[in-house]
């Protein structure tokens, strides 16, 4: 989606397999990713090399090897936590007791613009720097991974169901998995562990409908999985032996 905030009427929404037309498009500003992530390459090619700076990333998972190997690290990348059920549908945003400015964030040269696209339909989203980006970044990566995991061991039951029968299980995996990322990416992180897991698990309960399943493993829980592995080559400890046993039995089940 192509968003000009200088001339908000000038909209153009692509759709999957719509070739990028220059014509149509307004020639700067944000282009809004919004798909899933086995399609970011087929977006990046359809998209013109002068253009590509403009992608604007709004997916779930650890996105920057991949924007990294690709010249895209420096994009503009936008943590959601908002969420609509079904086309039409006023949408849920990322707002609770803990955070009630909304968790919603950006970081990179489209972030403001973002934001004020996003304050427009009545969402909230932060602007960060990148040190700050890359700790919340690590936050919504360790949630989802969290919460899919503990709740497609438990028989695919939903989000609140893990937050209030499981909860002391994804907690130690919510800060298991928020120390590991933090080490692996050398992000000092000096917020209190517990606080940070108790955010995370007030977000859950702000969308308890939600189901659980292990999706797009490459970009998530895999990511992860990366870590324990190298870790087993080097010859040390496991920096996420919870998640290995959960993940074990996850897809032994």
């Amino acid at each position: 989606m192509h968003n000009n905030t200088r001339q908000q009427q000038k909209q153009v929404v692509l759709r999957r397999n719509e070739a990028f037309d220059p014509a149509r498009c307004p020639p700067t500003g944000p282009i809004l990713v919004a798909t899933r992530n086995d399609a970011l390459q087929a977006v990046v090619d359809a998209t013109p090399p002068a253009r590509r700076a403009d992608l604007v990333f709004l997916q779930n998972g650890m996105l920057q090897p991949w924007l990294d190997a690709r010249g895209l690290g420096a994009n503009t990348q936008v943590l959601v936590y908002f969420a609509v059920a079904k086309l039409g549908d006023k949408p849920t945003d990322g707002v609770t007791e803990l955070d009630p400015s909304g968790l919603t964030a950006a970081h990179g040269p489209h972030a403001e613009a973002v934001a004020a696209r996003l304050a427009a339909g009545g969402l909230a989203c932060r602007v960060l720097g990148k040190q700050d980006f890359t700790l919340a970044m690590l936050d919504k990566l360790a949630w989802i991974c969290a919460f899919m995991l503990v709740g497609a061991v438990h028989g695919g039951i939903t989000v609140g169901e893990v937050e209030r029968d499981h909860g002391d299980e994804v907690a130690a995996l919510l800060a298991e998995l928020g120390a590991a990322g933090a080490a692996a990416l050398g992000a000092e992180d000096p917020r209190p562990r517990d606080q940070t897991v108790a955010r995370l698990r007030a977000y859950a309960r702000s969308v308890a409908h939600f189901p659980t399943a292990l999706k797009e493993q490459d970009w998530r829980n895999g990511w992860f999985e990366g870590l324990s592995a190298k870790a087993a080559a080097e010859g040390r400890a496991d920096p996420c032996p919870i998640h290995s046993a959960l993940l074990a039995k996850a897809r032994a089940a």
